[in-house]
């Protein structure tokens, strides 16, 4: 006993040296990666006001040394792969390009942006469906699914195992019986359940992925998620949006909570992109990889009446530039009449936050709708302290009331709209795997601008005296959130 009550009081008396050199090579080591000014002081924060607890979290989850460079790879594969048919692509390219911009050519700059990154190709062959909430897009999607005859891959972030989702993972089951081939991907830390039944699935028939698989000696990869949610069948037929597979996306629900939700339905050339995609993605964590011939690129047989510009965004912790982020603020520096932003979280990144500030300034009608009510109490604080400078300037921010809107949409000029899995927050331009779809067509940017105005009439209007009524300790627990705003 005596022994121990010696051991004790010298690690009172000394325990500071440890932590100090522990803390010293994590402020190090932090410095060196040299990152985004932002996050390094959001980590130096974390680590100052938890002296130890904070060098844990920043160790599993803040380094990036491994993980980008592996990012980077993936992104450099999928550039290599592109590089190989972009030259006999160009005069493709260049026609769809010149037809954006007889469409209109001040909205044009996206397009041309993500064709000069080697980021996507715009087509123009397309036909494309705004599916409003969950109950609409599963409809659809259940009989697209049921008439597959070549092949079905579906990428995404939370795939439950409840009503619709058993439903769907049944109808997969049935279709690969069939000898259609069926592969998943899923996120480890965004279906966590579902992952655990990836062996019962796969002796179904299913090729089923685990995408960055989160264990002890990997708690890293939960900081780096997939977000994308993807469908493709038969190489024709294409889904992209913010609605997840779930039963709370499907109103009524047993949550009792209403789920404001957008996605679209893609039929076209524009489906190759998305197949691209998944096929990256594929090939960097299966060892059963395929090749992307024509049963996965056919030809598309329709000539659509009506030619429908659409190219999408795609960005991941390896892209430098973050290329969602970017064609969003170049659309955004040209709008010239109206912007209308849908998020559930607003933390936006200063080169953002400037863009949104300028188009208020010149005279665009900007408006921004999020969630009356987060379903994370820290992200909601720092969203609703970053809006009091942008009231002040001049644009109206709505607060959802009649559920939760999940929706991540953006609408300019009544032409140009973005519709995918990107939230105008930090993570979701910087860390996550995401896609928008960027659709230059005034009827979906019709629908949009009719199903803001709705959204309008179950919400309240913030302004800067909303925020001045709050009470002092929400202010200064929201300005701690927003301090952290880099790395939530």
């Amino acid at each position: 006993m005596e022994n121990l009550h010696t051991i004790w009081e010298f690690i009172v008396e000394w325990y500071w040296i440890p932590l100090a050199l522990i803390n010293t090579t994590a402020f190090i080591t932090i410095l060196v990666e040299n990152g985004k000014p932002e996050k390094t002081i959001a980590w130096l924060m974390v680590i100052v006001f938890l002296p130890f607890a904070g060098v844990v979290l920043y160790y599993f989850f803040g380094q990036k040394f491994q993980k980008e460079k592996y990012f980077k790879k993936l992104d450099y594969r999928y550039r290599q792969k592109l590089e190989e048919r972009w030259i006999d692509l160009e005069p493709f390219i260049t026609k769809e390009i010149q037809l954006t911009d007889s469409y209109d050519s001040h909205l044009n700059d996206a397009f041309e942006y993500l064709v000069n990154t080697r980021n996507a190709i715009p087509t123009s062959n397309n036909n494309a469906q705004l599916l409003i909430n969950g109950e609409e897009k599963f409809k659809h999607l259940l009989t697209d699914l049921k008439n597959a005859q070549h092949h079905i891959h579906l990428e995404y972030y939370i795939f439950d195992e409840d009503t619709i989702g058993s439903q769907i993972l049944d109808l997969l089951v049935e279709k690969a019986q069939q000898n259609v081939e069926v592969r998943l991907i899923i996120d480890d830390f965004g279906s966590s359940k579902l992952a655990k039944r990836q062996k019962y699935y796969e002796k179904k028939g299913i090729q089923f992925e685990v995408f960055l698989p989160v264990r002890f000696s990997s708690l890293a990869n939960s900081n780096y998620r997939n977000h994308r949610k993807i469908i493709v069948i038969d190489g024709t037929v294409g889904y992209v949006g913010g609605i997840n597979i779930s039963d709370k996306y499907i109103n009524p629900n047993k949550f009792n909570l209403y789920w404001r939700d957008t996605s679209v339905r893609f039929e076209g050339d524009s489906v190759k992109m998305l197949q691209a995609q998944f096929w990256l993605h594929w090939q960097s964590i299966s060892e059963r990889s395929f090749s992307l011939n024509l049963k996965y690129l056919p030809e598309i047989q329709t000539v659509f009446p009506d030619k429908l510009p659409v190219t999408f965004a795609f960005s991941s912790p390896g892209n430098t530039p973050p290329y969602v982020m970017e064609s969003m603020i170049l659309s955004i520096s040209a709008a010239q009449k109206s912007i209308q932003l849908c998020t559930p979280y607003f933390i936006p990144t200063d080169s953002f936050k400037t863009a949104v500030l300028t188009a208020v300034s010149k005279g665009v009608d900007v408006s921004l709708m999020i969630a009356a009510e987060g379903d994370s109490a820290v992200v909601q604080a720092a969203s609703l302290s970053f809006l009091k400078p942008f009231v002040q300037r001049g644009m109206k921010v709505f607060l959802y009331e009649k559920g939760f809107i999940h929706a991540k949409t953006i609408c300019i000029d009544g032409l140009l709209s973005y519709v995918g899995t990107t939230n105008l927050d930090s993570r979701s331009f910087l860390i996550n795997f995401e896609l928008s779809a960027v659709i230059l067509d005034k009827n979906i940017a019709q629908q949009l601008t009719e199903q803001f105005k709705e959204d309008v009439l179950s919400s309240r209007l913030f302004t800067a005296e909303t925020w001045q009524n709050k009470k002092w300790y929400y202010k200064a627990f929201a300005s701690i959130c927003r301090l952290l705003a880099p790395l939530l």
